[in-house]
């Protein structure tokens, strides 16, 4: 069963390739991908590292965990299943009007 790992802290020069690469170190990687903004194209500093076998992974996140990749401090632990988000439309928002208006008019 594959385990995916969430890597936090990572060098905002990091690619998707350097991050496989010092991953693979301690085992077979299936993916890796580092988070960019879709505005900038700019590193958001995490990514994720899938492995084929869950023992892998965890020999991976116990090296790697707290290690220093270029002056930054990364943090490796097992990745939680994205939760889904709330719209701002439920939280009294509506982007279609200027982004201010609530229900019940402006505050």
């Amino acid at each position: 069963m594959a385990k995916r790992l969430f890597v936090g802290g990572l060098p905002w020069s990091i690619t998707d390739q350097q991050l496989e690469e010092i991953f693979a170190a301690h085992g077979t990687v299936s993916s890796a991908k580092v988070i960019v903004d879709k505005f900038s194209g700019r590193s958001k500093g995490f990514g994720f590292v899938e492995y084929e076998n869950d023992e892998e992974a965890d020999a991976a996140m116990k090296a790697l965990d707290g290690s220093t990749l270029e002056e930054r401090k990364i943090i490796v632990n097992v990745a939680r299943p994205m939760e889904e988000r709330s719209s701002d439309r439920s939280r009294g928002y509506d982007n279609r009007r200027g982004g201010n208006y609530r229900r019940g008019g402006y505050r």
